[in-house]
């Protein structure tokens, strides 16, 4: 990074003493703005680092506890990732995410910030594993969030959020319209009845033949989204086919631990997991004073397997805080990476602002 900053100061250097002396003069202004923003960013970055410790990896988890692979065949190539905001558990198989799990709180969710899209690839995940821009371009299907980016608090956590490693090839209408319902209507929750709610999102592969896009990207055959507010004790699964149908319907947790091999909340009693209550499917479904009512008993989904304390233990101290090595010897490059985009990005638009006003004179 050093040696971009010098690079390009020594390249505005040429263009201070080349030009006149209002272009000059503008130059050096660019150049300052663009120095302080390094400085600012530096600073929020090394603070969001330190914000989000270990302890604020796992505590993304209901009661501190992650989902579990319980079904053999998935835990092939996986890399446990904690991201700001949230936490995921990324397939080098399928090359999307298997789950996504975050924490929402009335606090986090009262922080409102500008969507800003930085979609990029995962640079923690080595190159044969991850996916790449270019396997979603001109795919037919979105670049599909799991943890949504409305859902986060601060810079760090969005462009976390846009990590492909947070991503799955999703059906336009599935994930414009279905999908950004089904965010909306869980925030409200959230903040119209002060709720604060643990969500996991992720991808279900049911079916016997599957597409791919890019270079080998599974595409879901289905995605869900499993809630649990501890407050009311309510929970459940949203569960929509991935296609453009706009079809969703409400399912226990229990039967997307059947579909998926996940066990989505360990610490949750089967007895719980196996309830459904009709949870909103949009914010027009959600009142201040609006309880939701149950609905029936799941009896038919074989829910996951319980998990001995000992493999839970160890798996949670696989989610270590952004910036340092995870379990598989990945190093969270978030700080230095997202730096060295942003440099390159002002740099480019800063010497294309100096070549127009070099020709307009």
């Amino acid at each position: 990074m050093n040696n971009l900053i010098k690079f390009n100061h020594l390249t505005l250097n040429t263009l201070y003493l080349k030009f006149n002396q209002p272009i000059r003069h503008m130059t050096l202004a660019c150049f300052a703005l663009f120095i302080s923003q390094q400085q600012v960013h530096a600073a929020n970055s090394t603070s969001s680092s330190n914000f989000w410790s270990k302890s604020s990896c796992v505590s993304q988890f209901y009661k501190d506890t992650p989902p579990y692979l319980v079904k053999d065949s998935l835990k092939k190539n996986t890399t446990p990732i904690c991201f700001n905001g949230f936490n995921v558990m990324y397939s080098g198989m399928s090359k999307t995410p298997l789950w996504s799990a975050e924490h929402l709180t009335v606090q986090r969710l009262s922080v409102k910030i500008k969507r800003q899209d930085s979609f990029h690839e995962e640079e923690r995940l080595n190159t044969t594993s991850r996916s790449t821009l270019k396997d979603y371009r001109a795919s037919g299907y979105d670049r599909g969030h799991m943890s949504p980016n409305a859902d986060m608090p601060d810079e760090a956590s969005q462009y976390d959020s846009f990590s492909l490693a947070n991503m799955v090839p999703q059906a336009p209408k599935n994930n414009q319209e279905v999908w950004r319902k089904l965010e909306e209507a869980t925030r409200a929750v959230v903040t119209k009845q002060k709720q604060n709610v643990y969500v996991v999102t992720g991808p279900v592969y049911s079916n016997q033949k599957l597409k791919t896009v890019g270079n080998g990207v599974l595409v879901p055959s289905s995605v869900f989204k499993a809630v649990y507010y501890p407050e009311t004790g309510v929970a459940g699964a949203y569960y929509a086919p991935n296609d453009n149908s706009l079809k969703v319907k409400v399912v226990s947790i229990c039967e997307i631990e059947d579909l998926t091999g996940v066990n989505l909340f360990p610490a949750l009693s089967e007895s719980v997991k196996r309830r459904v209550y009709d949870l909103p499917l949009s914010t027009t479904d959600v009142k201040p004073a609006k309880k939701y009512a149950f609905s029936n008993l799941d009896s038919k989904s074989q829910c996951a397997n319980e998990v001995s304390e000992a493999d839970l233990n160890a798996l949670k101290k696989q989610f270590t805080a952004p910036g340092r090595p995870n379990s598989n010897g990945a190093t969270d490059s978030f700080v230095g990476s997202n730096i060295v985009q942003m440099l390159k990005q002002v740099v480019e638009n800063l010497l294309a602002f100096v070549l127009k006003l070099v020709k307009a004179s």
